[in-house]
């Protein structure tokens, strides 16, 4: 053993001294060894926080925009016009059809006005959903325990609605004021509200694929599974967004399902084709199902995938303190039944 490999006994020395040099982590110049060296540790606070890429704001004009209300307001006047000709005929011909005519003109108005209200309503409220799970990403990063106190109180607001809550509402009130840390407070509140609704929406997900695999594996027709799987993933959608505290309407639902594709398609296309191959060959699913059955499980692994696509946008808060439902577990619950059926 040679003198280099003997360890240095201890020593004192001041920060002063010549032969004491500050050095970085990776430096490697050779320093002589009557030189003590001092590597200073890396601040945990002075660390880079992964911040997530904003989206390009997009620019120029909104012709979209102004065609599709132009269309529809050419559509609504053009629909005013004819029920007023309709209405003035009616009067025309005999004043009892007239007034009958008045009538349902005024209950037609006023469910439509029920209907754009209720539409609105849910589409402010998903976007308040989203801005909740932006504003919670925001304060996991900058640990702000001001803005992590208005998210929780907004938190409560929608948890309000559901029974289910109640006693993890009244836990997580009880311990408002004893968390310092903004960060620490979202992760408490995760814990508390999104626990038990995160164990619900694994079951929805795990039953809408189960059904989507035994319907499409029994199923005569192509056509026949494409229009089952399309209305499962709707209703599978709507559940998630109402048990998370959404209230879509058909637009709702239209922004959502585009917001879920959306989703699916940049985070987890890559990963949903390798789980699914992983799947398929980790247990033989070629040997041990017949073609159709394995077309149904195959169904049931991607809508199961659109589940979890779901399960990340209609959730008011980003996975932080709880781990994500994956794959793999879902698709182990589906393979298992299937071979129970077997």
């Amino acid at each position: 053993m040679n003198d280099r490999s003997k360890p240095r006994r201890p020593a004192t020395f001041r920060l002063d001294d010549p032969g004491v040099v500050v050095t970085e982590a990776d430096e490697t110049s050779r320093l002589s060894r009557a030189t003590i060296q001092i590597t200073p540790e890396p601040d945990p606070m002075a660390l880079p926080v992964p911040v997530q890429a904003a989206l390009p704001a997009r620019r120029g004009f909104p012709w979209g925009t102004v065609f599709w209300s132009g269309l529809a307001g050419l559509t609504l006047l053009g629909t005013g016009l004819g029920v007023v000709h309709l209405i003035e005929d009616l009067f025309a011909r005999s004043e009892t059809l007239g007034i009958i005519g008045v009538a349902f003109a005024f209950v037609t108005a006023l469910a439509l006005a029920v209907v754009i209200g209720r539409e609105a309503f849910g589409l402010a409220r998903l976007a308040t959903i989203e801005k909740l799970h932006a504003r919670a990403a925001a304060v996991l990063a900058s640990d702000d325990r001001k803005e992590s106190r208005v998210i929780v109180q907004d938190l409560l607001k929608i948890a309000h609605q559901n029974p289910q809550l109640a006693r993890a509402r009244a836990t997580l009130e009880s311990h408002t004021g004893e968390i310092i840390d903004g960060a620490d407070m979202i992760r408490l509140a995760e814990r508390e509200l999104m626990s038990p609704l995160d164990i619900e929406a694994r079951r929805l997900v795990s039953s809408a694929a189960q059904k989507v695999s035994i319907v499409t594996a029994v199923s005569p027709r192509a056509a026949i599974d494409v229009l089952f799987v399309f209305v499962a993933a709707l209703r599978l959608i709507r559940q998630l967004a109402y048990l998370y505290g959404g209230r879509p309407g058909a637009l709702g639902m239209i922004r959502l399902l585009r917001h879920v594709i959306a989703h699916l398609a940049i985070t987890g296309g890559m990963a949903a084709s390798d789980s699914l191959v992983q799947q398929m060959l980790g247990h033989g699913i070629a040997a041990k199902l017949s073609q159709r059955l394995g077309e149904g499980v195959l169904n049931g692994l991607l809508t199961a995938r659109l589940g979890l696509a779901a399960i990340d946008v209609t959730r008011p808060l980003p996975f932080a303190a709880l781990p994500p439902p994956k794959l793999s577990d879902l698709a182990t619950d589906l393979l298992r039944k299937k071979e129970d059926e077997e």
